[in-house]
């Protein structure tokens, strides 16, 4: 009789436990989200898309769960990041960057994925189209204002005849950029030489090529360029070779000076997809790519750089009240 009782005692107690435990794993689903982030190298472009993401998340009021991950240029860890995250079933992931991007995409067809700082989702394969994605992806373009760059080129050195484009030759994004900056050279009555690494390893030795050969260098949005960002400056700095930048993590790092987006807002707006997503009130198929519009654009200069390099920092200023826009001094 008293084996039966504790045998009954038992079967309830494991009852309530395990509903317990169920109410508790239903309770983790209903009031969060699990966010899996991958960024594929730090520098402060991605980082600064990657912290727009997560106030507009927490701005949204959200509980969200976020395994951040990031893959420091490698484009291996990149796939392996990608197929943990995917294999951890979360609600949605962020990936920040091309490669980034283009491996967790080439692993899942389910889960909702949000793209930023990736200049064409469309010419990278990511997406149908910009406008009506059609699948489980979508994003924010950080397609920046090439030809407006290069007429800063123009204005700030007007002297300048020839421009080095330099990129990393294994980013897609990057392609794209050199060959809108080729045309705008081209308009500009410019002259232009490609120069391109394939590593990180390489940038020493082209930037050093380039002297002699150009009189300005023009860096877009490029990863591999943008994490190595003070190698390049310090070498084009002893060549005098004013470098106009994609955006103004680079400029922060040496460079000259860009017309560039503002890479916390572009995140943000990925983020407010993202949340959009998360509530069902969209899906990625239906979600087109977001661009940010010319007033999240911004003129900066690095003071040092110019000073360095002779160039009087009134010409910016000059430059921002004609585009009636404040410069901002790095």
């Amino acid at each position: 009789m008293k084996r039966n009782m504790m045998k009954r005692t038992l079967a309830v107690a494991m009852t309530m436990v395990m509903s317990m435990a169920l109410l508790a794993g239903c309770g983790a689903k209903k009031d969060g989200y699990k966010i899996g982030v991958i960024q594929y190298v730090q520098h402060d472009a991605l980082d600064a898309s990657n912290e727009g993401f997560m106030k507009a998340l927490d701005d949204a009021g959200l509980k969200c769960d976020v395994d951040q991950q990031n893959a420091s240029g490698d484009e291996s860890a990149c796939q392996t990041i990608a197929n943990t995250l995917v294999n951890d079933q979360p609600n949605l992931i962020l990936a920040i960057a091309t490669p980034a991007a283009q491996a967790v995409a080439g692993q899942t067809d389910e889960i909702p994925i949000i793209v930023t700082a990736v200049t064409d989702p469309a010419g990278s394969q990511l997406v149908e189209s910009n406008d009506a994605p059609g699948g489980n992806v979508t994003g924010t373009s950080d397609l920046t204002p090439v030809k407006e760059q290069i007429d800063l080129l123009t204005k700030v050195l007007p002297e300048a005849k020839k421009v080095g484009i330099i990129y990393c030759s294994s980013e897609s994004n990057s392609v794209i950029q050199a060959e809108m900056a080729e045309n705008a050279c081209k308009d500009a009555g410019l002259e232009s030489e490609v120069f391109t690494v394939s590593s990180s390893n390489e940038i020493e030795q082209v930037v050093t090529s380039m002297a002699g050969k150009v009189d300005a260098i023009y860096a877009p949005t490029d990863n591999t360029i943008a994490a190595g960002m003070s190698t390049v400056a310090m070498v084009a700095k002893d060549n005098k070779l004013p470098i106009i930048c994609g955006e103004d993590g680079m400029v922060k790092e040496g460079g000259l000076c860009t017309f560039g987006i503002n890479y916390y807002e572009l995140g943000y707006m990925a983020g407010e997809q993202a949340v959009s997503i998360l509530k069902g009130e969209a899906e990625p198929k239906d979600t087109p790519i977001g661009y940010l519009s010319a007033d999240k654009c911004a003129l900066t200069f690095n003071s040092e750089t110019a000073e360095a390099l002779g160039i009087d920092t009134s010409v910016f200023t000059e430059i921002s009240a004609d585009a009636k826009d404040l410069a901002t001094e790095e």
